[in-house]
């Protein structure tokens, strides 16, 4: 369900194609919330030594961009939207796997890199 005060109608658009592209795969047994979902434009953010290699980031139900909404490709609001679905299902193993798997051949992105790959 897509709501919430303070979104604009380009933020809500947004994240309902992503939602629809995520809406058509069966990863997690409880639906995806996108009620709370918010997208943020923190360029400050991405000029940090650690988000430098980041297009995007998510934080539980934050997603936040390096660049403002207008310029960020429907694949990244999608594979963002995946980790904030993957949150919602099983937060404390999905962060720790960073931790423990690293980043590139996590299984949390692989699995949203391969959501993407299959609703394009």
């Amino acid at each position: 369900m897509l709501g919430g005060r303070g979104r604009g109608r380009a933020e809500r658009a947004a994240l309902a194609r992503a939602a629809a592209r995520l809406g058509r795969l069966d990863l997690y047994p409880e639906p995806l919330r996108t009620e709370r979902v918010r997208v943020l434009h923190v360029p400050w953010l991405f000029a940090l030594p650690w988000f430098r290699r980041f297009a995007g980031y998510n934080m539980g139900h934050l997603i936040l961009t390096a660049r403002p909404l207008g310029q960020v490709s429907d694949d990244l609001l999608t594979h963002e939207l995946c980790h904030v679905w993957q949150d919602q299902d099983h937060r404390l193993r999905m962060w720790l796997s960073y931790l423990y798997r690293g980043y590139a051949q996590n299984p949390h992105e692989v699995e949203a890199r391969r959501a993407v790959a299959q609703t394009r």
